[in-house]
């Protein structure tokens, strides 16, 4: 058993997350090292997808890049609620039934009228939104409310789901579907369940660096309960030399997603409040994990006021009081947010 400190647990988590001080060169190969991003419409500051991708490329990040990726070079996909590299659909492909909840396999078999009309749609006038492809399920999807008289949604995400149709871009905010067959490359591979669900792991496990489970190599980490695992290239670089930076995290970036871990590893309690009443929030509704190196030292609130051209910054909440280092790397890095944002940082 290989024993660690929490420092080279960090690092390791932090290189793997390309959060160092190295920028990749392009969208198409963050995605592949991240092997996701988070799709959520939140644009508090910016969406989840761009701010994850401009603290790993920096300030020659634009939108446009993503839709390029997406809907004319597709190297990348959209599926179910993340971007993926399109090397990847099929293992996500091969996966996503065995793993899909019975529920919605029964939904769909009591659907097979709808499933049938939607796609003879598809195919006969190609690309459409959800809003455009009419509703004529035999059995309404049922839920606590959230997803109540969208059976046309619950239906196409069950079809992404399963291979049947897949994301070809957006409209807006619109996601457009289309047969998967002209969004896949023709040569798609599908391999078997157990392959699948193998490389996915060691997947995940390399863009994370250290995780709870998965196939790589159990370590324990100094001050932490438990094992865990850690990837084995990740590890092997564990004690090379390290030279971080700052960086504002989306609340959906996968270095913080997992709150446990982000709390054991880092000693950083962090909790997304859009949720709740502002009264009860502690750091803002839509606040951003500041990193500075290897720790989690705070969370930054702002809002983009488009209409107004400003960022405005309500509060910059310190975890323990900051080196003067760290606040001036922030403030650097506060600059640089404003100006990839086309906005004037103001505070209050």
């Amino acid at each position: 058993m290989l024993h660690l400190d929490r420092e080279q647990a960090r690092r390791i988590a932090v290189r793997a997350q390309l959060l160092d001080d190295r920028r990749s060169r392009s969208v198409a190969e963050v995605v592949d090292e991240l092997t996701l991003l988070q799709v959520d419409p939140t644009a508090a500051v910016a969406p989840s997808a761009d701010l994850v991708l401009w603290s790993r490329l920096g300030a020659d990040y634009e939108h446009s890049d993503l839709t390029f990726a997406l809907e004319t070079e597709r190297s990348l996909v959209e599926h179910s609620s993340f971007v993926r590299p399109m090397d990847d659909i099929g293992l996500v492909l091969a996966t996503a039934p065995r793993e899909l909840h019975p529920t919605a396999h029964a939904w769909l078999a009591a659907n097979a009228g709808f499933r049938a009309d939607v796609l003879a749609r598809l195919d006969a006038d190609g690309p459409q939104t959800a809003a455009e492809l009419p509703d004529t399920c035999q059995v309404p999807w049922a839920s606590s409310g959230w997803n109540n008289d969208k059976n046309v949604n619950r239906l196409l995400e069950v079809l992404t789901r399963l291979g049947d149709v897949a994301v070809s871009g957006r409209r807006g905010r619109l996601r457009v579907f289309d047969l998967a067959e002209r969004v896949y490359p023709p040569d798609l591979d599908v391999p078997g369940y157990d392959d699948a669900r193998a490389a996915l792991d060691r997947r995940e496990l390399a863009a994370l660096g250290l995780a709870r489970s998965g196939p790589g190599t159990p370590v324990t980490v100094k001050g932490t309960d438990g094992t865990w695992r850690a990837d084995p290239d990740a590890l092997a670089t564990a004690d090379a030399p390290f030279v971080g930076r700052c960086a504002f995290l989306s609340p959906f970036d996968r270095l913080v997603h997992d709150r446990d871990r982000t709390l054991a590893l880092f000693e950083h309690d962090y909790v997304l409040e859009m949720y709740k009443p502002a009264a009860r929030r502690r750091w803002g509704y839509f606040a951003l994990p500041v990193l500075h190196g290897d720790r989690l030292v705070g969370k930054l609130d702002a809002k983009a006021d488009r209409k107004a051209g400003v960022l405005r910054v309500h509060a910059v909440h310190e975890d323990v009081p900051w080196a003067p280092e760290t606040g001036d790397a922030v403030e650097v890095e506060l600059a640089a947010l404003g100006a990839w944002l086309g906005l004037d940082v103001v505070r209050g």
